[in-house]
């Protein structure tokens, strides 16, 4: 049944919104979520977006992706109990890297932001071109609003 399926998220004007809970795993003792599980929500955020987008047409996969970078800005905790919504806006591809702005809220307000640059790779683990397919797939699902390729 598709009612048993986790959530996906959505894009709502180019922006993907994916819900999420803070159980008590993503906390330390003090029930704030540890510095590292927003790296965790934030991956959430990408894997969920690129299978709203959906496959390339030549491609039978997503194509696999390694993170070369990562701007990690905290502004504020989640508590245990919270629910999150991870926002997250394509900014583009130049060459086999894949541009990504993401935030964490909590009613709105930012908790955490990531500017996150992934590279496409190949199934040995090497950098890979992307076909012209592939590019004009993604490009699709560039969010106006970020500057850059």
């Amino acid at each position: 049944m598709s009612d048993d399926l986790p959530s996906i998220g959505r894009i709502v004007n180019g922006e993907h919104l994916l819900p999420v809970r803070v159980y008590y795993e993503d906390t330390d003792f003090t029930g704030v979520v540890y510095h590292a599980n927003y790296l965790r929500f934030f991956e959430r955020g990408r894997s969920e977006m690129l299978r709203v987008m959906g496959t390339p047409p030549d491609r039978e996969d997503h194509g696999t992706f390694a993170i070369t970078r990562i701007v990690i800005d905290y502004k504020a905790g989640a508590r245990i109990h919270d629910t999150l919504v991870v926002h997250t806006l394509f900014g583009g591809m130049k060459g086999p890297r894949l541009n990504f702005r993401q935030t964490i809220t909590r009613d709105g307000v930012t908790l955490t932001e990531a500017e996150v640059v992934a590279v496409a790779i190949n199934a040995e683990g090497r950098v890979r071109k992307p076909s012209a397919t592939e590019l004009s797939h993604w490009q699709a699902y560039k969010h106006p609003s970020l500057n850059g390729p």
